[in-house]
C-alpha cells in the first residue's frame, strides 16, 4: 500500500470514530494550559525610520548584485527562472523589489489548529505563542548527568510540556532520539507529539519524505479534508548563512507549501562566522536571505503561511563559542522584529538561550536577557523557549521546568497595567486610610488569588523551613518538579480508531525501509 493510501485509509477510520473521539475528549483528564500571550504592551523599535531604509535598500542590493544559492534543487531554480530572477548555475539573483512583491502574498496571521481546538494558536499579529527547546543531541538531568538523548527521553519531554501550564506548543524535535534509526525516528517523535499531547506540533524537516510522512501522519489524526483547509503543522527551515538554501531544507519547504502547513524560514547565524560582526551588517544579511525564503515558498504556492525567523548569537572570540544573552543579539532581535512587521510577516526569535553548561546562574542570567528581549521584540513564535543548555547542544530536565515556570512571568509583563476601576485601587486607599494595612481590605479579599504570578518551583519560604526542607537549591527543586509532573501525567484522550491508524502508519512506513544511523 502507497504512503496516500495509508493516509486515506487512516484518515477514513477517524472520520467513523469522531462521535467517540469527543466523548473521550470530554471525559479526559485535562491540565491548564494559558492561552497563548496577546500583547496589550508595546514593542521596543531600535532601529528610526533611516536606519530601516538603509537596511532594507542594502538587502535588495544583496538579492540582485551578490544573489542567493539553492544548491541541488533544479526546480527551485526553474521556478525562479520563470519568475524572472537572474540564474546562473546555481546563484540566484533577485531584481529589487521582487521577493519583496512575492512576499506579499504570505498571511500576516493564521492559525494552527491542535486535535483539541482549545489550544489552537494563533501566529501572528499581537500574538506570541511559546514552544520548547528544539534540536539536542544530548540531554541532562541532575542524577544521570549528560548523556545521549533516547526516545524516551523524547516521550518525557513531551509529557512535560503538555503539562507545563504557561506553554502553549509541544514543538518538534525537543531533543534527538539517538538510539533509534535517523531515517525512521521522525515517525515516533511524531506519534509522541500526537497521542501523548493535544497541544500543536510540528513536522519534521530533514529530508523531503519524512516532510511527506508528516502530512499525511497530520491526515490520519485530523483527516484529510481537515489538513487540506487548515493549517495543523509548523516546521523549522533553517538556511545556511550565508545566503544558501540547501535542497533538503528547501524540499522540505516545498511539501509543507504545497500543502498548506505552515515554515519557519529562519537563517541560522552566528555574527562574525556566518554574518558581519556589525548589527546592521546581520540585519542585512538576514533580511535578505529571509526575502529569498519567504517569496520562494510563495512561488510553490501563493498564500502558504510562512514565519520570518531570525536565530542570531555573536562569538567569543576568544574561544569561537557562541554567546547568549548579549546586548548585540538584542539590538539584532529587536532590529528584525520591526523589518518583520514592514514586511507584514510573523516573527519567530527569542528563546532562553544560555551556554551554560549547568542550570545555573549563567544560565538564568542569559535565559532571562533573552526571554525578556523576545516578548519587547514583538517575537510571534518563540522557539526554545524553555529546556534549551550548553548551546543548544543540550536539552535539560530541570531548566525545562525551570524556565517553563518562568513564562508565566512573561504572560504577566504582556498583559500590561489595568487602569480600569478595579485596577485603580481607589476603593482600597479609602477603606485602609492613613496608617492601615492592606491584608484584610474588602479588594485584597477579592482579588488575592489572582492578583500576583505564582511560581510552581521557586522557594520563598523563611530559612529555617528552607534548611529544615534539605536547604535545596533551584536545580534540586526543579529536580523534584520533574518527577512530580512525569508522575502525575495522564495522556489526553484520543480516539482508539485513530491511535491505532497512527501505530499502523508508523509500523508500515518502517517496514519499508532498512535502518540507517547515517
Amino acid at each position: 500500500m502507497s504512503e496516500t493510501e495509508v493516509a486515506e485509509t487512516g484518515a477514513r477510520r477517524v472520520r467513523g470514530g469522531g462521535g467517540s473521539a469527543r466523548r473521550a475528549e470530554r471525559t479526559a483528564v485535562s491540565f491548564e494550559t494559558a492561552r497563548f500571550i496577546e500583547r496589550n504592551i508595546p514593542n521596543f523599535e531600535i532601529l528610526n525610520e533611516e536606519a530601516l531604509s538603509i537596511i532594507e535598500w542594502n538587502a535588495e542590493t544583496v538579492l540582485e548584485e551578490i544573489g542567493v544559492n539553492f544548491v541541488e534543487n533544479p526546480t527551485a531554480l526553474l521556478r525562479w527562472r520563470e519568475a524572472g530572477a537572474d540564474v546562473q548555475g546555481e546563484r540566484v539573483r533577485i531584481p529589487r523589489g521582487l521577493a519583496r512583491a512575492l512576499c506579499a502574498t504570505a498571511p500576516g496571521s493564521f492559525t494552527q489548529h491542535a486535535r483539541n481546538p482549545d489550544r489552537n494558536v494563533e501566529i501572528g499579529g499581537r500574538g506570541l505563542v511559546l514552544a520548547p527547546v528544539y534540536g539536542p543531541p544530548f540531554v541532562r538531568d541532575a542524577e544521570g548527568g549528560r548523556r545521549y538523548a533516547t526516545i524516551a527521553d523524547f516521550r518525557n519531554f513531551v509529557k512535560l510540556g503538555y503539562m507545563s501550564k504557561w506553554l502553549h506548543h509541544s514543538g518538534g524535535t525537543v531533543c534527538e532520539p539517538t538510539d533509534v534509526p535517523v531515517n525512521k525516528r521522525h515517525l515516533d517523535m511524531l506519534l509522541a507529539h500526537m497521542t501523548l499531547s493535544d497541544k500543536p506540533f510540528m513536522g519534521s524537516v530533514t529530508e523531503p519524505s519524512r516532510a511527506a510522512d508528516s502530512v499525511a501522519m497530520a491526515k490520519v489524526l485530523f483527516g484529510d479534508d481537515f489538513v487540506d483547509r487548515n493549517t495543523v503543522m509548523t516546521s523549522l527551515i533553517n538556511i545556511n548563512s550565508p545566503l544558501t538554501f540547501d535542497g533538503i531544507m528547501m524540499g522540505a519547504l516545498e511539501v509543507y507549501a504545497q500543502a498548506n502547513q505552515a515554515a519557519i524560514v529562519s537563517p541560522f547565524i552566528v555574527g562574525g562566522a556566518m554574518a558581519p560582526v556589525t548589527v546592521a551588517g546581520t540585519l542585512t544579511q538576514v533580511l535578505a536571505e529571509c526575502l529569498a525564503g519567504v517569496a520562494y515558498s510563495q512561488l510553490v504556492r501563493k498564500g502558504a503561511p510562512v514565519i520570518m525567523g531570525a536565530f542570531v548569537t555573536s562569538i567569543d572570540m576568544n574561544s569561537g563559542a557562541p554567546t547568549f544573552g548579549t546586548p548585540e543579539a538584542a539590538h539584532i532581535t529587536y532590529g528584525a522584529g520591526q523589518l518583520a512587521r514592514r514586511l507584514g510577516l510573523p516573527y519567530r526569535s527569542g528563546g532562553a538561550f544560555c551556554g551554560s553548561k549547568l542550570p545555573d546562574a549563567q544560565a538564568a542570567y542569559e535565559s532571562a536577557n533573552s526571554l525578556n528581549m523576545a516578548l519587547l521584540a514583538g517575537v510571534n513564535f518563540m522557539l526554545h523557549a524553555c529546556g534549551w543548555l550548553e548551546g543548544g547542544l543540550v536539552s535539560s530536565y530541570e531548566k525545562f521546568v525551570m524556565d517553563a515556570d518562568q513564562l508565566g512571568c512573561l504572560h504577566g509583563l504582556a498583559k500590561g497595567v489595568s487602569v480600569d476601576a478595579n485596577g485603580q485601587g481607589m476603593d482600597a486607599i479609602r477603606e485602609v486610610g492613613p496608617g492601615g494595612h492592606y491584608l484584610g481590605c474588602e479588594h485584597t479579599q477579592a482579588n488575592f488569588k489572582s492578583a500576583f504570578w505564582r511560581t510552581d518551583v521557586l522557594d520563598y519560604k523563611p530559612f529555617e523551613t528552607w534548611e529544615e526542607e534539605g536547604a535545596r537549591d533551584t536545580e534540586a527543586l526543579a529536580s523534584a518538579r520533574v518527577k512530580k509532573m512525569l508522575a502525575d501525567y495522564q495522556a489526553p484522550a484520543l480516539d482508539e480508531g485513530t491511535r491505532e491508524a497512527l501505530a499502523d502508519f508508523v509500523a508500515r512506513r518502517k517496514s519499508e525501509m532498512p535502518d540507517a544511523f547515517l
